[in-house]
């Protein structure tokens, strides 16, 4: 697996060997739970049989290496460290956990698609507190009262002081995701997707507008009027009825109650995992992004699912 494994994978001349590489369980300790107390630390266990493990490698390494040192990824070879596998919980190749300041923070099985290792690794380097320069002065200060005034309820002052900065550079994605969370909160849905769609188109994966998008998909799928005291009280009498906690949780997301959204959806996580093709993962993530990386909600949510997953 990967280019730094093996004679038919040769690693790069310009491969920094300190951002991608082997780990036993005697350098585990230094390798990942060491290293990931300055910067985040991915972790991939695989194995030469596995043909998944092969497919994951170069998109994994790729965007690995493209966060520039934000991030490194250590290998573990399952084959070879079987006493490491086992302590970890290793039940199926390819699995990759997030270690942050010593501890899993995130993690995914089986070859995902390429643009959702590309988010899982964005989500790490703002995990590292990592975060794009600023631009002229005068845009930095209309951001910076956009978000104190956002951050006081004055909707539609932030949307004016996004706006001026928005105006001053089209480009300028935290004035974009500003001036969209304003309409988002006015109920203006369909102005906030006019307002993302402005973004370059190699910008419209920024975290930054992810968390937006994921919010505007979180209000459009939001069941109406849905009564969450006759849900909480079949699910309490029925707790092993996941889809009647499945609608809880969107009865939550519905009146803005997002962190009880995520009790109940780890709840039917650490159910059944694979319940309707992991509709209850994918919605957990859809209110991760929705929330922010950062957000208190989302680091506890994400430690809480990583136990979980790595059970």
């Amino acid at each position: 697996m990967g280019s730094i494994l093996g004679e038919n994978n040769p690693t790069p001349a310009n491969q920094a060997p300190d951002i991608i590489k082997d780990a036993s369980i005697e350098s585990f300790e230094a390798d990942v739970i060491s290293a990931s107390m300055t910067a985040p630390v991915v972790v991939d266990f695989w194995a030469d049989w596995c043909g998944p493990c092969k497919q994951l490698a170069p998109a994994l390494e790729k965007a690995v290496l493209a966060a520039g040192g934000k991030v490194s990824l250590v290998k573990v070879d399952i084959d070879k460290n079987q006493m490491l596998a086992s302590q970890l919980r290793i039940q199926s190749i390819p699995t990759v956990y997030a270690f942050y300041q010593g501890r899993p923070v995130d993690g995914f099985q089986g070859a995902v698609p390429e643009s959702e290792i590309k988010d899982f690794v964005e989500r790490l380097t703002q995990l590292g507190g990592e975060e794009d320069g600023g631009g002229a002065q005068g845009i930095e200060d209309y951001l910076s009262a956009g978000e104190a005034a956002l951050h006081e309820g004055d909707i539609l002052a932030a949307a004016q002081l996004f706006g001026q900065a928005a105006e001053a550079d089209p480009t300028n994605i935290t004035a974009l995701a500003g001036l969209a969370r304003c309409q988002l909160a006015s109920g203006d849905l369909e102005q906030a997707k006019q307002t993302l769609e402005l973004a370059p188109p190699d910008k419209q994966n920024d975290a930054a507008l992810v968390g937006i998008k994921a919010s505007i998909a979180l209000a459009e799928t939001a069941p109406k009027g849905g009564d969450v005291g006759d849900l909480k009280t079949q699910s309490e009498a029925d707790p092993a009825n996941l889809e009647i906690r499945f609608e809880l949780a969107g009865a939550y997301i519905g009146m803005g109650s997002l962190e009880s959204a995520i009790d109940e959806l780890l709840a039917i996580i650490e159910r059944d995992r694979e319940w309707n093709e992991e509709a209850a993962r994918k919605k957990l993530l859809t209110l991760f992004d929705a929330l922010g990386g950062g957000h208190p909600a989302t680091l506890r949510g994400r430690r809480r699912l990583s136990s979980i997953l790595f059970s």
